[in-house]
């Protein structure tokens, strides 16, 4: 009898060290939190042409979920009467409240070695796990088949997968990036019809053109702050080459003294040369524009990827340093969209800014605009700036015409600080339900100078409101200079404050209202779906944020 029960007790042991030493192999499949498959392939638009090579190389980014409880701690940190107001955290700080544990990415990691996965990058600080395997390995762990489908309106062929994906595991994942490369990233940058006139210019650069640094003289007109000791972070889909920014430099008569550093965030190439086919305009742009607005920062640090949006923006969030001004200047169309959102509130609870241009196609429509219609980002539209002579001070505004801004396409909630009374108005025809676009806005017509595929620089040629959100993240630089200098807070997610700014009697102070012209939306006193709140009016918004 004894020998019976001690045999008994050591096969429950094993059985016990068995499952928790395998979790995947006991699981049930589990479906991520986001989903996966592409409405294009579900209704025909897109027909099935054939199957992935099984020994296709392909490589993915696993996210995993937030703890519960950010969406609170969120609404405390931005609010004033709050004690935890600006109570900003650490990345590790947010790692051990709201990331993954460490039991769960050690089992993710276990997960994927055992199907035959390399692992590439990612972290706990991340929240993903970049991996790299064959087509058939990738469809064993995910149980899906990854096939062919053929885009009529692009005339181009795109792989995906044939269902939701599943995992081995005894946890929900969040999403899993890089299934699928249907969505193309667009640049929120035009290039003007050479039959429209070049729109006059009191810049300082060649032909009159505007520097970086006339966005400087126009928005903030001062000499103290010029983002020391701070770090822009932009999003790139492409690489970078710095004989480009060094051209402008010269050409410009200026001086760099910021150093330029590209971050590959998946394993994609940081250089971009012409004469491989690869067009490094916008990227060049955001560097020059970012550092016109706050030329003494320490870096200016592109983070690339070639396709997977949450690779760039999870680098973003745990890079050391870590950057408190970032921007973007592409948009694309995830599966998902929601699947960033846990990124765009990381951002938020450690203290970052996140600028997203409007888009340059006037007024939003019916078609997905991503990410600048995320409630969590800060969306920035486009003017026509007049200043009063070449790096002189502002003089007039009006709206740029082909501005992004609207209503969300995708119907996404209205956040709290749009349903402040006094925002939304019959004269502005914004929605009391729906995110409305954007928040803030600066110059984005054809009236800069610009370096870029090793030829010949432009004047005057190129717009769009990717000028103008690097313009932003260059002047929260000096705004979180500032802050830091007097002993503050960096003000972070700056949504929630500027709603009320706009409101109160500093607004004229604080920022330029335009109310002249129309994206489709008409200008109005006040906040509107062309230019926001308006552009910032010198230091005075900088001294309302930072305090």
């Amino acid at each position: 009898m004894k020998h019976s029960v001690l045999l008994l007790t050591i096969a429950a042991a094993l059985l016990l060290m068995f499952a928790s030493s395998t979790p995947a192999a006991l699981a049930q499949p589990q479906s991520p939190l986001t989903h996966h498959v592409r409405e294009v392939t579900v209704n025909g638009q897109a027909p099935f042409v054939g199957r992935l090579p099984a020994t296709r190389s392909m490589r993915i980014d696993i996210v995993l979920p937030v703890r519960e409880g950010l969406d609170s701690f969120l609404r405390e940190l931005y609010d004033p009467s709050s004690p935890s107001y600006r109570q900003f955290l650490t990345v590790e700080q947010f790692t051990e409240r709201f990331g993954p544990s460490q039991r769960d990415f050690d089992a993710l990691i276990r997960f994927a070695k055992t199907n035959g996965l390399t692992v590439t990058g990612g972290s706990r600080d991340a929240m993903d796990v970049q991996l790299k395997g064959s087509v058939a390995a990738i469809e064993t762990a995910l149980h899906i088949k990854m096939g062919l489908y053929h885009d009529p309106i692009e005339n181009r062929n795109f792989y995906a997968p044939d269902r939701e994906p599943t995992v081995d595991l005894p946890f929900q994942l969040w999403h899993i990036t890089g299934l699928d490369n249907y969505s193309i990233p667009r640049r929120a940058l035009v290039r003007r019809d050479s039959s429209v006139k070049p729109p006059a210019t009191t810049g300082s650069c060649p032909g009159a053109s505007f520097c970086g640094s006339d966005m400087r003289a126009a928005y903030y007109e001062g000499t103290a702050l010029t983002g020391k000791g701070q770090n822009i972070g932009l999003l790139e889909f492409l690489g970078f080459d710095i004989a480009d920014v060094n051209t402008y430099y010269k050409n410009a008569k200026q001086k760099r003294t910021a150093k330029v550093i590209g971050i590959s965030t998946d394993g994609s190439s940081i250089n971009c040369f012409a004469n491989q086919g690869c067009d490094d305009t916008e990227q060049t742009i955001d560097v020059t524009q970012a550092l016109g607005m706050a030329p003494g920062v320490t870096a200016v640090y592109e983070y690339v990827s070639n396709n997977s949006d949450t690779a760039m923006l999870s680098s973003m969030s745990s890079h050391k340093p870590v950057p408190l001004n970032l921007s973007s200047s592409w948009f694309w169309t995830p599966v998902d969209p929601k699947s960033d959102d846990p990124f765009f509130k990381k951002f938020a609870a450690q203290g970052q800014s996140f600028f997203e241009a409007a888009g340059d196609g006037g007024a939003w429509r019916t078609q997905s605009m991503w990410p600048m219609e995320s409630p969590y980002v800060i969306c920035v539209g486009g003017t026509d700036l007049t200043t009063k002579g070449p790096g002189k001070a502002w003089a007039s505004e009006t709206v740029w015409v082909d501005g992004g801004g609207g209503i969300s396409p995708d119907k996404f909630a209205i956040p709290s600080w749009q349903k402040l009374k006094g925002v939304i108005t019959a004269a502005n025809k914004g929605s009391k339900t729906l995110r409305n676009g954007p928040d803030v806005s600066a110059n984005s017509n054809f009236t800069f100078y610009v370096c870029a595929d090793q030829t010949t620089c432009s004047e005057n040629l190129y717009g769009g409101t990717s000028f103008a959100a690097p313009m932003w993240a260059g002047y929260l630089a000096l705004t979180n200079q500032q802050a830091k200098a007097h002993g503050d807070k960096p003000p972070g997610f700056i949504n929630p404050t500027i709603y009320p700014l706009g409101l109160g009697k500093g607004y004229s102070t604080d920022f330029h209202d335009i109310t002249v012209g129309s994206n489709g939306y008409p200008a109005t006193k006040g906040y509107d779906l062309a230019t926001g709140w308006g552009s910032p009016n010198q230091s005075g918004l900088i001294d309302a944020l930072a305090k």
